[in-house]
């Protein structure tokens, strides 16, 4: 188990109560699928994904992304037992879907370079170690499936 302190928990939970889950869900999905195109096979039913700006205006591709941070929130809401809650999308991901575990740390970075520009300054160091290390258990817990 993952143990978090008082401080680390406030700051993730800043972080999430400040976003724009449908503008930043978007935007972080959109640029996993432009910077690493290869993830763009998963979504081969979402409509034209065949250059950067069809995928930054798909709408589908949009909901998608705030489907993933709205997901999120379940992380949230359980932090202490973050593994066993995505224990479902974990099977789903691996065994019906065959989602590449890696893509999921990808999809990590990309949201947090969306996250910091939202934020700016106030993405402090701190706060990037706190929001790391809930996206890093969240990314270990959508990859138990495939041990």
């Amino acid at each position: 188990m993952v143990k978090w302190s008082d401080k680390e928990r406030t700051v993730i939970a800043g972080i999430f109560s400040g976003l724009d889950y449908e503008d930043v869900g978007a935007k972080a999905l959109s640029r996993c699928l432009i910077v690493y195109p290869w993830t763009q096979r998963y979504f081969g039913s979402f409509g034209n994904l065949s250059n950067a700006a069809a995928i930054m205006g798909n709408p589908n591709i949009a909901a998608h992304g705030a489907k993933v941070l709205h997901g999120l929130d379940r992380a949230l809401k359980n932090m202490d037992n973050i593994k066993e809650t995505y224990t479902e999308l974990s099977i789903l991901h691996s065994e019906t879907l065959h989602v590449d575990p890696d893509n999921f740390k990808l999809l990590g970075d990309c949201l947090t370079i969306v996250v910091a520009a939202k934020m700016g300054q106030a993405f402090t160091a701190d706060t990037q170690l706190a929001f790391q290390k809930f996206l890093a258990v969240v990314v270990s817990a959508l990859g138990k499936q495939y041990c």
